[in-house]
């Protein structure tokens, strides 16, 4: 007897359709599992027979062959155990499921028969309908987040004895359970699993009992934001909070350096505030990633709006930050994919920790191989870093702030830790004085109109680059930035000069005049000019003041 039925998992952030087979045939009872599974995916076998048993249903006596195809991908996880119960239900002929519907089964049993949650539903349920299925019978704790996707019916099932409501109907009028609304879900849970099952297969000719609809918004609106954090709160820094609106309007990676206490850190955390909310495209790529995660916790209120932002603590590994293990899971820069990344005192981070960044940086994914698969997790976000001028912090500071105690070498050992070609990605370099001003500043510039010049920025990129697969400035590249970047003849001229004054690498050179495209945005000029370049070429002397300092 054979029987197949689909299910799911993740690989990487998207999901994979698996095909759950199963075979009964004779011979000594034994329940083989094949297909390269996991650990979790061999235990499901004692799950699925205690659920079984417990739902009143056979475990079959026979020899039991489950295949989970294709058979050359590696599973994990706890998602198959709905499917494979079913199959098996399925293939000894205790159950009839409906012929005319094509459905995806996800979920973890529990030894009783209820359902647990799992990760990553919203990428499976995706993946349903994109696979033309016509509906996805999941746990009712995912049915919220599963809902997201719009054009597929998401049944939820509580316990597996809810797959009829006729059986749970002819139980009742025999006295065997009391009416659902005198029990609480454990309750009803335990006593439909103790119920004996009468003789006969269960036919079920429909799952429309357990179709779920949304309680709430299907969607946030666009302008949902978290106004907790705003730049009024810090007084004066006129100059940083400038440098962070250009790094917002083009996306930007930048740097903020000054002694302690001058509000790097202030500065930095309150960059998502004048971010705008995320697309309805990259909202669903966003809750793809943290729903892999297990970290998504808004089904009920739609999809992610706000950007992200993770700010990981400097003993993070190099595997905690672009993602990793066995079956690779995605890490920091992932987790802050459209969002923002913080590295708080870049420095002290581990130098082989921050050279993982090179190529993320550059290629806005990374990609981690394994012997029998690769994954590919996207990783667009905007690096933000702060670091001392020094290991005590006072390197160049004026009065009232303490003086300087470190020798050049130790300097220069402090600053080795950040190598070159890192540096050299980061788009802006801004000193953060103590500002003198700050006690007489009344009125300090606020997030709304920083966020209202971003916006107007990005949506004269939007429109630049329609058709394009890139959408910010610091996304061009080769034959798009001569394109796109148009200077007039002082701009020209200025740049030259300053390439060959300072001694800038190729790289920083295509970085200032992608920094200064974004600077005549702002402006809402169609042509770069000198004023512009001069304004972005201040962003990069750094390059020159460190390499000095390390010679």
């Amino acid at each position: 007897m054979y029987g197949k039925l689909f299910s799911a998992c993740l690989y990487g952030i998207d999901g994979r359709l698996i095909e759950v087979e199963v075979d009964l045939s004779n011979g000594i009872p034994q329940t083989m599992v094949v297909g390269l599974p996991d650990s979790a995916v061999r235990e499901a076998v004692e799950r699925v027979r205690s659920a079984i048993k417990n739902c009143g249903y056979t475990f079959p006596l026979q020899r039991v062959t489950i295949n989970l195809a294709p058979a050359d991908l590696r599973k994990e996880g706890s998602a198959f155990d709905l499917a494979i119960a079913l199959g098996i239900l399925a293939a000894s002929k205790q159950i009839v499921l409906p012929e005319n519907e094509r459905i995806l089964m996800i979920g973890e049993l529990s030894l009783d028969g209820l359902l647990r949650p799992v990760h990553g539903v919203i990428s499976m349920v995706d993946l349903a309908k994109r696979q033309g299925f016509d509906g996805v019978l999941l746990p009712t704790d995912n049915a919220e987040e599963a809902l997201l996707i719009s054009g597929i019916s998401v049944y939820g099932l509580r316990h597996l004895n809810d797959l009829s409501s006729m059986k749970e109907m002819r139980l009742s009028e025999e006295g065997v359970l009391p009416s659902r609304n005198s029990l609480s879900k454990e309750q009803a849970g335990l006593r439909e699993a103790a119920a004996p099952r009468k003789e006969g297969p269960l036919i079920i000719t429909s799952l429309d009992h357990l179709q779920c609809s949304r309680r709430g918004p299907s969607r946030l609106p666009a302008s949902t934001l978290s106004s907790a954090e705003d730049y009024s709160d810090v007084l004066g820094q006129r100059h940083a909070k400038r440098a962070l609106t250009i790094a917002a309007a083009g996306r930007h990676n930048i740097m903020l350096i000054g002694p302690p206490g001058t509000g790097k850190t202030m500065l930095i955390r309150r960059l998502p505030s004048i971010l705008p909310a995320l697309t309805e495209e990259e909202a669903l790529e966003v809750t793809k990633i943290y729903s892999s995660a297990g970290k998504f916790k808004e089904a009920e209120s739609g999809l992610i709006r706000n950007r992200p932002f993770r700010s990981p603590h400097h003993t993070i590994s190099a595997a905690g930050l672009v993602g990793g293990g066995s079956i690779p899971r995605a890490g920091e820069i992932s987790l802050a994919h459209q969002g923002v990344l913080f590295l708080d005192e870049l420095p002290e981070f581990a130098r082989s920790t921050l050279e993982v960044l090179r190529q993320p940086l550059e290629e806005r994914k990374v990609t981690i191989s394994r012997t029998r698969a690769s994954f590919t997790f996207p990783a667009n976000f905007l690096l933000a870093v702060s670091l001392n001028p020094c290991p005590c912090g006072y390197l160049g500071a004026q009065p009232p702030l303490p003086r300087c105690t470190c020798s050049p070498y130790r300097v220069a050992q402090y600053r080795e830790r950040i190598s070159g070609p890192l540096l050299d990605r980061i788009d802006m370099h801004v000193e953060v004085p103590l500002p003198a001003e700050w006690l007489n500043d009344k009125q300090p510039l606020s997030s709304e109109e920083m966020r209202a010049a971003v916006l107007r920025a990005r949506q004269l990129q939007r429109q630049r680059y329609t058709g394009l697969e890139i959408s910010h400035n610091s996304e061009l590249n080769g034959k798009t930035l001569r394109k796109y970047a148009g200077m007039n003849r002082e701009a020209e001229q200025l740049l030259e000069a300053t390439l060959q004054s300072i001694g800038l690498s190729m790289r920083a050179y295509d970085r200032i005049v992608k920094l200064s495209r974004t600077i005549a945005d702002l402006e809402g000029s169609d042509t770069i000019a000198a004023g512009h370049v001069a304004e972005a070429i201040q962003y990069r002397q750094l390059d020159r003041r460190i390499t000095d300092t390390i010679e």
